[in-house]
């Protein structure tokens, strides 16, 4: 009786580690893991260290796909289609303040930022439809904002898709990388 007692206690243990291990197992690394960027840069950073003098403006959110040997612009990203900017979930773009993009006001909130890329321009959009995966669902009837923007050629590729905000007399642009392609998101905060 004893050793049947001890066998089915060892089962029942073997189960209990079993399903302990299936459910506390952790998704694998993102391929293109995820990324953010403040205006101004290093925000929370100077914040924690009592040296943020500017307000915060703006963030974004945003998975960083790699180029891995593959053609990037016209065949992965087709031209003249929207593109989440990305990979995975679509790029997300935090104003803390309302801006104006292309002489339009942006109120202040959580967007989605889109692109239809093609050779010589990108034409960039702010969505107000969040939290999305991809450009699946995209609908034009919740753009904020679109702006032509034209593209400028790297001498050397950018890997993996990259973006940072560069500070201008009126505000910021939000400089968009990867490959040989960069284009900017001029944001007016005055």
């Amino acid at each position: 009786m004893k050793k049947l007692v001890a066998a089915l206690l060892c089962v029942a243990s073997l189960n209990a580690v079993h399903a302990q291990t299936d459910e506390n197992k952790m998704p694998a690394l993102d391929k293109s893991p995820m990324d953010m960027a403040y205006f101004p840069n290093d925000y929370p950073i100077l914040k924690t260290q009592d040296k943020a003098t500017d307000p915060l403006i703006a963030r974004v959110i945003y998975s960083r796909p790699q180029k891995a040997n593959r053609v990037i612009f016209g065949d992965l990203v087709k031209y003249k289609e929207v593109w989440r900017l990305g990979a995975n979930e679509a790029t997300e773009l935090d104003f803390y303040k309302d801006v104006k993009i292309g002489g339009k006001k942006v109120p202040k909130g959580r967007y989605t930022l889109y692109a239809i890329p093609d050779s010589a321009q990108w034409t960039l959009i702010i969505n107000k439809d969040t939290d999305v995966w991809g450009a699946f669902k995209y609908n034009d009837k919740k753009d904020v904002v679109r702006i032509a923007v034209p593209v400028q050629t790297t001498a050397e590729p950018l890997d993996p898709l990259s973006m940072k905000f560069e500070k201008t007399g009126n505000g910021t642009n939000l400089v968009v990388g990867w490959d040989t392609q960069m284009a900017s998101l001029p944001i007016d905060t005055k």
